[in-house]
């Protein structure tokens, strides 16, 4: 998969120039905790973890799911797109896969439920 918006791709190298690094969702977290002025415990406990959890998420050392990932951009106030996009992300950098990924979240109508799959 590669990310179909040039601009996306663009400010995500420019992130990559500045930092040194690629974004990651454990970097996204840091930063919006950073940015909120919150410690690691108080975040820990707004998205319902333990401090250790969070600092290896923070520090990639702990790979969460796409769904964590959009219950904690929910939590934050962020982007689920973003959030999800950089947990799938982490999953193929972790099995050394040559891809990158491009989302977009399908809109449901209110009060939509999906029904379950049967074989």
């Amino acid at each position: 998969m590669t990310i179909k918006s040039k601009t996306s791709q663009k400010t995500l190298n420019q992130l990559k120039n500045i930092t040194g690094h690629a974004l990651t969702l454990g970097k996204l977290i840091n930063s919006i905790r950073q940015c909120q002025e919150l410690t690691q415990v108080e975040l820990a406990l707004k998205l319902g973890m333990s401090r250790q959890q969070l600092c290896d998420i923070e520090h990639d050392r702990k790979i969460i799911s796409p769904k964590l990932a959009a219950q904690y951009a929910d939590k934050l106030k962020h982007s689920r797109e973003q959030f999800i996009r950089l947990a799938l992300q982490a999953l193929l950098d972790k099995d050394c896969l040559n891809a990158h990924v491009d989302i977009t979240l399908k809109k449901t109508p209110p009060n939509h439920k999906s029904s379950p799959v049967r074989h």
